[in-house]
């Protein structure tokens, strides 16, 4: 794994790979954090249990899908996971925004998400030109949203998910994933025929590193969301939705790109969790 994070730190540091806008000398990601599972985890089996059953993927699922001529178990495959943190500028100037997304927000939405994608490449390249096979499994074209019956929207592979089981954080009261380097981050994984050792979980429960589950001391992200969508029973994500395709894509489109993205991320800056583990700040002043 060093390996990997080493070439995955130098593409990243390359400003013709990480832009916030083609052409710009500012980068869309700050540097990135990187951890891994085994395929064989519990938690990947439970998530499938738990969010769709009949259409989630498992690690082993994803890889026959992607190599279906190549036999491989759980036990031969890892996940690797990736957080790329939104960078200081972007989260200035979205924090300074009330209703609608700031276009530096609006930008790393639309271009991150391809240089996420291209890291994606990248990766499964990397390996590739070791003779080890991997995929990315939301580049797949099989890849496609869903309805969980117990969580609504949803899909076959979620990358937020994969990075809590790749110990790389825990769930907020919006469903934002909460990392080391907070929560205004995109996130990505591969699937890889090689077995790494896996990345420590530094939590026990999904939701450990949320202030308001911690300590029942924050409400700051219901507060931050124009579409009151976060409440204390959590992230209703049809309130989100819509408010995303009827109000904040629409404003993308016509004041920012000149075409749709759907942007908003509110609820991911001025909160406490923006750039950080809110709870370790907690701990280290108990601990004073």
């Amino acid at each position: 794994m060093d390996q990997l994070t080493t070439e995955i730190y130098k593409w990243m540091n390359s400003i013709d790979n990480n832009y916030l806008i083609p052409g710009s000398d500012l980068p869309a990601f700050g540097k990135p954090i990187i951890g891994c599972a085994m395929a064989d985890d519990g938690l990947f089996s439970f998530l499938k249990k738990d969010i769709g059953p009949k259409f989630y993927w498992t690690p082993e699922q994803i890889f026959k899908t992607a190599f279906p001529e190549t036999q491989a178990s759980n036990i031969e495959l890892s996940v690797i996971a990736w957080i790329l943190p939104q960078t200081g500028h972007t989260r200035k100037a979205h924090s300074s925004e009330t209703r609608l997304p700031s276009r530096e927000w609006s930008c790393a939405r639309h271009y991150g998400e391809k240089i996420n994608d291209n890291l994606r490449r990248f990766v499964v390249t990397y390996f590739s030109k070791q003779g080890i096979k991997a995929c990315a499994p939301v580049l797949l074209p099989e890849w496609s949203r869903k309805i969980s019956n117990k969580y609504g929207f949803a899909s076959r592979w979620s990358e937020r998910h994969t990075a809590y089981v790749c110990g790389l954080g825990t769930f907020g009261l919006s469903d934002g994933l909460i990392t080391p380097v907070g929560k205004a981050v995109r996130v990505g994984s591969v699937v890889v025929k090689k077995r790494f050792p896996p990345t420590s979980r530094q939590y026990t429960t999904h939701n450990e590193w949320c202030l308001f589950y911690a300590k029942k001391k924050c409400r700051a992200c219901i507060q931050r969301c124009p579409a009151g969508a976060i409440s204390e029973a959590g992230h209703d994500k049809i309130k989100c939705k819509d408010y995303i395709r009827k109000i904040t894509g629409p404003y993308v489109e016509r004041a920012q790109l000149g075409f749709h993205v759907n942007s908003c991320g509110l609820c991911q800056t001025k909160v406490p969790c923006e750039s950080r583990n809110p709870t370790k700040c907690i701990e280290r002043q108990a601990s004073s």
